[in-house]
């Protein structure tokens, strides 16, 4: 160790960056910010009259700031590091391809059976996953998405396969 304690000050600064709160509060600050980016020449409009840049860039202030608070309390409370682990890597492929299969099944299966892939995929990312547990948030989910979208607004997704 060099008398200006650099090695000490590197292993201090992984150390915080290997905890959990640390991590996913950088991960909310980083989306957020691609988000604000993204959507720059979006046009804003009022909150009376608002553009198609309005929502979104909304969200990303939001998941911004949530992003902040959940990186400073990473940093202030001594929280769980992350270690290497098969749970994480498990996590790390099943959750993009569970997002992936929605991508791929909402067009031709409808949003039913795409909202079964996203949840019944994603639960596999856990080793905690319970059926019940897994039944119940792809109901909700289901629910919440045609009273939202379907019904709600209207959209013109297909809820059930195509005969």
């Amino acid at each position: 160790m060099s008398s200006t304690g650099l090695p000490s000050q590197r292993s201090s600064a992984l150390s915080l960056l290997r905890r959990k709160n640390v991590l996913a509060g950088l991960l909310f600050i980083v989306v957020a910010a691609i988000g604000l980016w993204a959507s720059r020449d979006y046009p804003i409009g009022t909150a009376t009259r608002m553009g198609t840049g309005y929502v979104p860039r909304l969200l990303c202030w939001i998941l911004l700031a949530l992003g902040v608070l959940v990186f400073l309390q990473g940093l202030v409370r001594n929280a769980v590091t992350l270690e290497p682990s098969p749970p994480i890597r498990r996590a790390i492929i099943l959750v993009p391809a569970s997002l992936l299969a929605f991508a791929l099944a909402i067009g031709p299966l409808g949003v039913v059976v795409a909202i079964v892939l996203l949840v019944v995929v994603g639960a596999f990312a856990g080793k905690d996953s319970r059926p019940v547990e897994v039944v119940a948030a792809a109901v909700v989910l289901i629910v919440l998405t045609l009273v939202i979208f379907v019904w709600g607004i209207g959209l013109p997704i297909p809820v059930w396969p195509d005969p």
